[in-house]
């Protein structure tokens, strides 16, 4: 990537606060027809979605997405150590102020534009 580069990410912001205490699992959707929840692994950062569509009868499917979380901080540092520095984080693509309560964000990274031919 060219000096003064731009990558930009957009991730989800794991819930984790409504996580109930010594429970694995929350519900982020329940409609007619459909159920989802996250089971999580808090020591190795894993969350697995799981999607469960409900048809006619006795007809369901399921459907299961593994992911790896990562805060924003981490994010921050594997971008610092690849020679990206942070250059703008919003809550979403609209430019929303990214806050705590945020379940998600849209991060801007940039090399610098006079690298450092050193590496330092």
């Amino acid at each position: 990537m060219a000096a003064g580069g731009r990558f930009v990410i957009e991730l989800w912001v794991p819930e984790l606060r409504a996580l109930p205490p010594g429970k694995a699992a929350t519900v982020f959707a329940a409609e007619p027809g459909y159920l989802g929840l996250d089971t999580y692994d808090v020591l190795h950062q894993h969350v697995v979605s799981h999607h469960f569509r409900f048809g006619a009868g006795r007809d369901a499917e399921l459907f299961r997405s593994p992911h790896r979380y990562i805060w924003p901080a981490e994010l921050d540092v594997m971008a610092q150590l690849a020679g990206f520095h942070l250059e703008t984080r919003h809550a979403d693509w609209t430019g929303t102020e990214f806050a705590a309560e945020s379940p998600a964000h849209v991060s801007v990274y940039r090399l610098p534009t006079d690298p450092d031919p050193a590496g330092t």
